[in-house]
């Protein structure tokens, strides 16, 4: 389930067969086992409804924590956009040579971050992890070199503005982590087919179209969900606008 709900695609697709085979399920085994009584029938009913309810509020929960996490991930990239601006600028606080030195290699270090956010490729993004903690190292050096000649409030300022560039680079990661935890999926899921099952179970009719129509609906739903939650397996992506932007301004017209 963890691999799987990082293609969202294959999510709509899994469970739109395996939800409709539910169904099927159902009829089948209404099919084997005795006719049920009328007062039977109005308590499988009740089962029904209730699970339905259930269900509905599962997937309204599930879909509140995706867009929350989602919104947290737009956050971050618009925090780490503001750490970067603000220590581009600071750094003109410290020697001349220093200075220069500072600020090309915080326009490689957004470079990376850039990428990080638009790179697909596993390979990419494991190059693109390495070149950005030697960045790191390099960035933090230069500002410790700074701080130990001249320890002084104006050379900590710039210090604590270089450590809220790395500590943001951080928090982004914790959010890309920070997913809807599998077992709320199995839990979704097993609901899900539970209620099809039923569906099926209790149907006077037999047809195609109406024991397609909750799979789909639910597929759609686990679909949007998944894609929401996934930082890039998802057509909905947090696209580093704030970044880009920086870029542009610190490299000029």
């Amino acid at each position: 389930m963890s691999m799987i709900r990082d293609f969202p695609l294959l999510v709509f697709v899994l469970s739109l067969i395996v939800l409709w085979l539910s169904a099927q399920v159902g009829v089948f085994l209404r099919d084997r086992l005795r006719r049920l009584e009328e007062g039977e029938l109005t308590d499988l009913a009740t089962v029904l409804t209730a699970t339905l309810t259930l269900l509905g509020l599962i997937i309204a929960f599930s879909f509140s924590m995706a867009v929350t996490r989602y919104d947290q991930r737009k956050n971050d990239e618009a925090e780490e956009a503001n750490a970067i601006g603000t220590e581009h600028v600071r750094a003109a606080l410290l020697p001349a040579t220093q200075t220069e030195r500072v600020r090309e290699l915080l326009k490689g270090y957004l470079h990376q971050r850039i990428l990080f956010y638009d790179s697909h490729s596993l390979r990419q993004l494991e190059q693109i992890e390495k070149d950005t903690v030697v960045l790191e190292v390099e960035l933090w050096s230069s500002v410790q070199a700074a701080a130990a000649a001249q320890p002084n409030p104006v050379v900590a300022l710039v210090a604590q503005g270089m450590n809220d560039v790395l500590n943001t680079r951080g928090y982004t990661q914790a959010a890309w982590w920070n997913r809807i935890p599998t077992a709320a999926w199995g839990l979704m899921v097993a609901i899900a087919i539970f209620c099809n099952l039923l569906i099926g179970y209790s149907a006077h009719r037999k047809g195609v179209v109406l024991f397609l129509v909750l799979p789909l609906a639910l597929s759609i739903s686990f679909f949007l969900i998944s894609d929401i939650d996934s930082p890039r397996g998802g057509v909905i992506r947090v696209h580093p606008q704030n970044l880009e932007s920086l870029a542009q301004s610190l490299n000029g017209p």
